[in-house]
């Protein structure tokens, strides 16, 4: 794997760059966001671990810059562990958040885990719809009355799993485990949170989402 190291302290760019390239990966660093977006906009990674507060462009702007162009898996680095910090992060589409300070053996297995979740494939050349609601399984691609949403990697991932388990009554710790991963340390806010951006996002077609009080949530038409 390639992977960029975002932080404006060397001492953990060399400390994750070090490890990094132990397990056999290619690493790569930049100082500060605005850096790091000049990198993607060059080249290709596999995934970026990007710290919050650095100068001349902040991680948040920084994640938001690279994902007009391309899908990276992100991975948030910060001493900041409030949950808001965390809800905004995985809205504008960070695929992981751990808390400084952290191991590095824990920041590879996020990383492990991340790339293990993205590498998954959707078979087939399937394109289901419902009503005025289409989903291009293997595509990614969501379509409401004919015009592309625009939905973050995990809306799609959370989407996906709810229609290829239609009909299925599932509990928010279930999607936990099984769309942000096992070793994500979130909690049912997070489904919550993800739910309403997607539901807003399918418009008159939210009402396939069905909220199981108390439980979860089921795709059921």
């Amino acid at each position: 794997m390639k992977i960029l190291i975002v932080d404006d302290e060397e001492m953990i760019r060399n400390v994750l760059r070090e490890y990094v390239e132990f397990e056999g990966n290619e690493a790569e660093e930049a100082a500060d966001g605005m850096e790091a977006v000049k990198l993607c906009r060059e080249r290709d990674y596999d995934v970026i671990l990007m710290d919050i507060m650095m100068p001349h462009l902040d991680g948040f702007s920084a994640v938001k810059e690279i994902k007009k162009n391309k899908d990276i898996p992100v991975i948030m680095l910060s001493a900041r562990g409030e949950e808001y910090d965390k809800l905004f992060a995985f809205e504008i589409g960070v695929d992981d958040y751990v808390t400084k300070p952290f191991s590095p053996k824990e920041v590879m297995a996020r990383i492990n885990a991340v790339t293990k979740r993205r590498t998954v494939k959707i078979g087939g050349n399937e394109v289901l719809k419902f009503e005025g609601l289409e989903i291009d399984m293997a595509g990614r691609n969501v379509y409401v009355d004919g015009v592309k949403a625009e939905l973050t990697p995990k809306e799609y991932e959370l989407l996906f799993y709810l229609v290829r388990n239609k009909g299925i009554a599932l509990t928010r710790e279930k999607l936990l485990y099984d769309v942000w991963g096992f070793d994500f340390y979130g909690d049912d806010r997070t489904v919550d949170t993800h739910i309403k951006m997607l539901r807003s996002n399918l418009k008159e077609y939210r009402k396939f989402i069905v909220t199981l009080r108390g439980l979860g949530y089921k795709f059921e038409l």
